[in-house]
This record gives structure tokens, C-alpha cells and sequence, in this order.
């Protein structure tokens, strides 16, 4: 099995409505398109760009007003996968979950209408303290004609359990969407997504925001860059990194994953991370 993936480094500028929104996401979503593009992934957080919409009294608005965009957010998407026939992951939206908490969520939309919902599992202080955020609770994996996948969203790939978890539910690839603002966060989040595919030997596709949103408190400084990266053995480049965009550019990248590559090495590979986990020491959590 083969597929085609993009990867969006989104430029964050203020903007004055959600049309402007919409004319932009259309613009990357094209662009793959044009590429062949059979999967989208969109960066954490981009939605943040709705948020310099001025309001009734010309401000910014705060980030609880982000759920208040969630249909016209589905609607959009929902459209382009289906005018495209592709797979998007939407980036994450903020939304509104049960008694009024504020979760950080990754979409999936399907050229059928079909949209999945995986929440952000781990936080990080500031989504916490200043945006009052809570966790999501499971992990899904979800399946498409492309086989099954799993999205963990920018900090939850520092956690080596819960890829492990996505992997023993039969995920190949971890769509990861991200935001950070400085070259620490990047690099934090781009070094444990090598890990994460050395250590499941899984495809690991990831990009981040570029740009700035001068309105918008906590959002004012993004670093950020594209890239699809292979377990480091001998069918994939010395690097593990199958495609990359050039550091806080506004671009997409493209890259081809085989997903019978990932079998192969698992079987029979200069090692066999996944095949040799002690599983009687530490059991795989489903």
C-alpha cells in the first residue's frame, strides 16, 4: 500500500474575517492537490488565526471564542475533502467539550463527509494556566482506504507510551500536528518524533505554524518547519527523513509513504525494534 502525503507549514497573519481564513486553508489545500496529494496535515493551533478577527469593540478576541467557529471550521474542510477527494487533518480547533471545557482538537475529514476526533492527550503549562484547557481521555486510532492512523497532537508525541499504544491498536503512520514557538519547542518535538518512528517503526508526519499573529496573545512568535520522517534502516535515507521544508517558510512539502517498507523492516530489518519490545516487562496498553 502506497499513498501520497502534503504537509502544510501554515503562515499565521492577522486577518479581518473568516472568509480570509477560508481563501488561504483553500490555497494549501490546492497546492496539494496540484501534487497529488491523497492526505493533508495542517499544524496545531491554526485556527488561533481566527482569533484577530476584531471584535464588537475592534479587539482581538480570546480563545473562548474559538468554539463559536466550530461549524463554519467542520463546513470548510468538510467541503475541501470532498471537492478533492482527500484526507485532511484539519490541524486542531479548539472546542467545547462537556460542561463547558475547552479541549484541543485534532480532525480528521474523509472524502466522504466523514469527520474523526482525536482530542490532545497532554497539555503543556500555558495551554493549561493561561488558556484553561482540559486533556482528552482515550486514544483512537481510525482507519481510512489508506490504512489505519493516529493523531497525537505536538507534546503528546514526547510521550513514548501513548505512540506505543497508537502502534499496538495497528497505526503505521502518526500524523502530528504542532505548534511552537521558539527553536527548544521545535527541536524537542522534532527529536522525539525520530525516536518515535526508530522506536515503533512507523511513519511520523509532522509539520508546525509559521508566521505571526501580532493580536493575539501567546501566539505572537512561531517556529516551525514540515517533515515526513521513515525509521532510520536500510529501505528508507541514512536520516530517517523522507521529505523536509526549509525552517518558517510558507510551503508545503510532498513524500511518498510505502507502508509495505514498514513491514518489511519490522520483519527483517537491521533491527527490529517493534518485533523485540520485551513486552513481558513492559506489556503494550491498549
Amino acid at each position: 500500500m502506497k499513498f501520497r502525503t502534503a504537509a502544510v507549514q501554515y503562515r499565521l497573519e492577522d486577518i479581518l474575517s473568516f472568509e480570509q481564513f477560508a481563501e488561504q486553508v483553500t490555497h494549501y489545500v490546492r497546492n496539494a492537490s496540484e501534487y497529488g496529494a491523497e492526505f493533508i496535515l495542517f499544524p496545531e493551533f491554526m485556527t488561533t488565526q481566527l482569533l484577530s478577527i476584531p471584535g464588537a469593540d475592534g479587539k482581538p478576541q480570546p480563545i473562548g471564542q474559538l468554539p463559536s467557529y466550530t461549524d463554519s471550521y467542520i463546513e470548510l474542510f468538510r467541503m475541501l475533502a470532498a471537492e478533492y477527494e482527500v484526507y485532511i487533518i484539519g490541524g486542531t480547533h479548539v472546542v467545547e467539550a462537556a460542561e463547558g471545557k475547552l479541549r484541543n482538537a485534532a480532525h480528521l475529514f474523509h472524502p466522504d463527509g466523514k469527520v474523526d476526533v482525536q482530542h490532545k492527550i497532554h497539555l503543556t503549562p500555558t495551554e493549561v494556566s493561561e488558556w484553561g484547557m482540559s486533556p482528552g481521555d482515550g486514544l483512537e486510532v481510525f482507519e481510512t482506504k489508506f490504512g489505519t492512523i493516529a493523531m497525537l497532537t505536538c507534546y503528546d508525541i514526547e510521550f513514548p507510551e501513548i505512540v506505543r499504544m497508537a502502534r499496538a491498536k495497528g497505526a503505521d503512520v502518526i500524523f502530528c500536528p504542532s505548534c511552537t514557538d521558539d527553536r527548544h519547542g521545535f527541536y524537542r518535538v522534532r527529536y522525539c518524533c525520530h525516536a518515535r518512528a526508530v522506536e515503533n517503526q512507523v511513519y511520523i508526519v509532522a509539520t508546525g505554524t509559521v508566521g505571526s499573529l501580532r493580536r493575539v496573545d501567546f501566539m505572537r512568535a512561531n517556529y516551525g518547519q514540515a517533515v515526513v520522517i521513515a525509521p532510520n534502516d536500510i529501505p528508507f535515507p541514512p536520516a530517517g527523513i523522507l521529505s523536509e521544508g526549509v525552517i518558517n517558510d510558507d510551503m508545503l512539502i510532498v513524500a511518498d509513504l510505502d507502508l509495505s517498507l514498514l513491514e518489511d523492516v519490522r520483519a527483517a530489518g537491521s533491527v527490529t525494534t517493534w518485533r523485540d519490545r520485551r513486552t513481558d516487562l513492559y506489556p503494550d496498553c491498549k
